[in-house]
């Protein structure tokens, strides 16, 4: 006999010996029927999908000045950047997936600070060690050692991605990978995720043709990848852009981030203007102009406080995946003789509020709170 023949005949008599019992409403009726008959698994109902939640922070402007060369500089030559992400570690390390601008090259030596950035190698080791997995590469410094420069920074990359299994994007040596960073499409959890990274322009020429950096004035290549982005659940974009040292986004920028929206972005976070700007929402997207510098030599006014942001991807049973309120989680950069008598350290400020007399400069302390507190409350709904 046929499962389904089976199947009919098994619920025909239940139901007849349920309805033939005294004083049973109807109502009765289908609760007992639900919890007495009990289908072969095959016929159960099931989810589709194991409901989840996929975490993405987002850090701002990794910088190397000469300044943290000389503070980080061994006896025997190399660099120690330990200190930098010691007491954050644990939140970048929680989220599923962690992004950073990497507003350096790594060229080789002469190491250098701006205006012409070239790190070691041992920065882009202790990133990754930290917890960060995508490098992002489009930005105003990628080409301050030329083509040959940019292509020594690739290297770099790729041998993180060895490595630590890391990505990086804005920046491709040809036409194949280029295609294959922009947009960086990656798959966590079952949600597929597009990363875009474009600058607004670069201090220096490449020279040729590849290296080439992602530039928001190619409009082609934006389309285009805005286009391939279409096929993921999120699609991130991350421009470089902005007026450097100013709290409040453009008219430039506000039109570029609607166009973006217009195109099938579904978040945009900012970097570049090294303080943290405003944020808003567009046609119910989030925008966050700018995070602000995440680690740096500067101590110009608003220039040590800084966002890191945690953006919530949530999967149901059918499959939907619904995007929260960006989380901010606010930094402050404290060069030495600040938290530490020596040493760069990125203080979790909201955690520290309180703990004055633990730092070696409380005049560092001061600033912090009070940058916070001016700066805080127009961040706030």
């Amino acid at each position: 006999m046929e499962i389904k023949t089976k199947l009919a005949i098994y619920f025909a008599a239940a139901t007849t010996a349920l309805l033939s019992s005294p004083g049973l409403h109807a109502q009765k009726i289908g609760q007992d029927l639900s919890s007495r008959i009990e289908l072969p698994e095959q016929f159960q109902v099931k989810p589709l999908y194991k409901a989840d939640t996929l975490a993405i922070l987002v850090c701002g402007d990794m910088m190397m000045h000469q300044a943290q060369l000389g503070n980080a500089v061994q006896a025997d030559g190399s660099f120690d950047f330990s200190s930098y992400f010691s007491l954050v570690s644990d939140k970048i390390s929680q989220a599923d997936i962690a992004i950073c601008n990497m507003e350096v090259t790594f060229a080789g030596e002469p190491f250098t600070g701006y205006p012409c950035f070239s790190a070691p190698e041992e920065f882009a080791e202790e990133v990754a060690k930290a917890g960060f997995d995508i490098f992002l590469c489009a930005n105003n410094h990628i080409f301050d050692r030329g083509a040959e420069g940019a292509q020594k920074t690739l290297e770099q990359y790729r041998k993180l991605k060895d490595k630590y299994g890391s990505a990086y994007t804005g920046l491709a040596s040809d036409g194949e990978e280029l295609a294959g960073t922009t947009p960086l499409i990656l798959v966590r959890k079952g949600i597929r995720l597009a990363f875009m990274n474009f600058t607004y322009g670069t201090n220096s020429s490449g020279g040729s043709l590849f290296p080439t950096v992602n530039r928001l004035s190619d409009k082609e290549l934006l389309e285009t990848s805005l286009s391939k982005a279409a096929e993921a659940d999120f699609t991130l974009m991350l421009p470089h852009w902005g007026e450097e040292y100013i709290l409040t986004h453009s008219k430039e920028q506000e039109k570029m981030a609607r166009e973006m929206i217009e195109s099938g972005a579904d978040m945009i976070i900012g970097s570049h203007p090294h303080v943290v700007q405003d944020s808003t929402v567009i046609d119910g997207v989030h925008v966050l102009y700018s995070l602000g510098n995440m680690v740096s030599n500067m101590s110009a006014p608003n220039t040590q406080l800084e966002l890191m942001a945690t953006i919530s991807l949530i999967r149901d049973c059918n499959g939907d995946i619904s995007v929260g309120k960006p989380v901010l989680t606010w930094l402050w950069c404290s060069r030495p003789g600040g938290y530490s008598i020596s040493d760069y350290v990125v203080v979790p400020v909201e955690d520290f509020i309180g703990r004055r007399d633990e730092w070696a400069g409380k005049w560092d302390y001061d600033k912090m709170v009070g940058t916070y507190e001016r700066i805080v409350p127009e961040h706030r709904e």
